[in-house]
């Protein structure tokens, strides 16, 4: 039998595609310049029983598999690879269970983070990790990316909610890591390093996630400043004065102009920079707000809004939701992902101007300024072979300076494709070796979306 005659011997009909018209739709994510091939099939299962077939059909002709949720990711790792087999989660979108009592969900992979996010509040609890793209991106995908987001700066990241997953292996086995309980040391942390690792160790096909009590709808406060210098002061005096915002934004000049344009949002397009913070502290939100209004004033604020509503803050939301979608419009993107100590935000919103200056290309730096992770994104020309050129080499800049001022290449989106190769410069030579081993360990025959997150050694 055919590879393709096993998989489908075990899986409904309705579950495996192979005709390249029905594939090509699964070939890559949202990066650009990351290669995609070819899939051989692509399998959409909506059980755990059918990604244990596909991996153990796929383990005894060796054929590698690539595992992929709403391929909303930048960084190119949920790309086919030629002649593999991408296995789509996106239909396993059960919540299995939501409990008010241990405050855990325990979900498939192909749930949408709003989706469970909405589901928990309903119940008076709270899932925090929430990526600007939380309408379409997955639980899985965030898993597989350790994915931020807007409340990071107080809530954390994905890992800091996930208590226990179930994976399929690369032999097909099913893996079950961590426990229920909000406590537990027993053996090594499987859990935290499945977390994160883009598909390369196991195919995750459920999670139990911690929740938290539902605050109350938070404030937000905007700002105006005439330079992205004013704006970081800003930050570090609110972040030093025990405010504790719920989340702390940053869009520079050329993002808010590209907000405006792309939506009438009533943006001050002549500031150089906007400051968005919130605070979800109940009664105290108010005072939290106006209080960040009050030193963004002092320092030099060129326009202070603070809203009195939820309604109002979830308007004040929306720009910074939409930026993706905005920046898009200017031209083609190269999107980075430096995270910084907050201590060095401005040298490395220097350093990309410069950058920008050098190489003779147009740069937007959204991010999340109050735990560093900023998104400096380069805007070209792609049908102009000398503008490529010129974006590739200020995307390499700025992850040099990244590097250079004690951060990393990614805080959020992963290695994938994009950044594969530069791990190896932030790793050092015996971590990454480390890094191998641990995949070999989990996948001695490399067919777990092989040439992602780790170069050929």
């Amino acid at each position: 039998m055919t590879v393709l005659d096993e998989l489908a011997a075990g899986l409904p009909a309705d579950a495996l595609l192979t005709d390249p018209v029905s594939t090509e739709a699964y070939r890559h994510d949202e990066a650009n310049f990351c290669a995609a091939g070819a899939p051989l099939a692509v399998v959409r299962p909506t059980e755990t029983a059918q990604v244990q077939h596909v991996l153990r059909v796929a383990s005894a002709h060796r054929v590698p598999v690539v595992p992929q949720g709403a391929r909303s990711g930048l960084s190119g790792a949920a790309n086919a690879v030629d002649g593999g087999i991408v296995v789509s989660l996106t239909r396993m979108d059960r919540i299995l269970e939501i409990d008010p009592v241990d405050q855990v969900a325990v979900v498939e992979p192909g749930v949408l983070n709003a989706v469970l996010s909405r589901a928990v509040l309903e119940q008076d609890l709270y899932y925090p990790p929430d990526p600007s793209s939380w309408e379409l991106s997955t639980i899985g995908g965030n898993l597989a990316t350790n994915a931020g987001g807007l409340c990071c700066v107080k809530y954390g990241v994905t890992t800091d909610f996930v208590r226990g997953l179930e994976v399929v292996t690369a032999s097909g086995e099913l893996l079950r890591t961590g426990r229920r309980t909000a406590k537990g040391v027993a053996g090594y942390d499987l859990t935290k390093l499945l977390v994160g690792s883009e598909g390369t160790l196991g195919v995750i096909t459920q999670a139990t996630l911690g929740l938290k009590p539902a605050p109350e709808a938070a404030l937000t406060m905007a700002a105006a400043f005439g330079s992205a210098a004013d704006a970081l002061s800003a930050v570090t005096r609110i972040m030093a004065a025990g405010l504790a915002p719920s989340m702390c934004e940053f869009l520079d000049g050329v993002t808010v102009r590209a907000i405006q344009d792309y939506r009438d949002m009533g943006l001050p397009t002549g500031a150089g920079a906007l400051l968005l913070t919130q605070s979800d502290r109940g009664p105290r939100a108010a005072e939290d707000v106006a209080a960040m209004g009050a030193i963004c004033s002092e320092l030099g604020a060129l326009d202070v809004a603070v809203a009195s509503d939820a309604t109002e803050s979830a308007m004040l939301m929306e720009a910074r939701r939409i930026v993706h979608f905005a920046v898009e419009k200017l031209g083609s993107t190269l999107i980075d992902d430096v995270a910084v100590p907050r201590s060095r935000l401005v040298e490395l919103l220097d350093g990309i101007t410069a950058i920008a200056q050098e190489h003779g290309v147009l740069v937007s730096c959204p991010g999340h300024v109050g735990d560093g992770n900023m998104h400096p994104t380069v805007i070209f020309d792609r049908g102009d072979p000398a503008a490529v050129d010129r974006a590739q080499r200020a995307f390499d800049a700025i992850m040099q300076l990244g590097l250079a001022l004690g951060g990393t290449i990614t805080g959020e989106h992963g290695v994938g494709v994009l950044k594969r190769d530069w791990l190896a410069t932030e790793l050092g030579d015996l971590s990454l070796d480390l890094h191998r081993r641990i995949k070999e360990a989990f996948d001695p025959q490399g067919i777990l979306n092989p040439g992602k997150v780790l170069a050929a050694g």
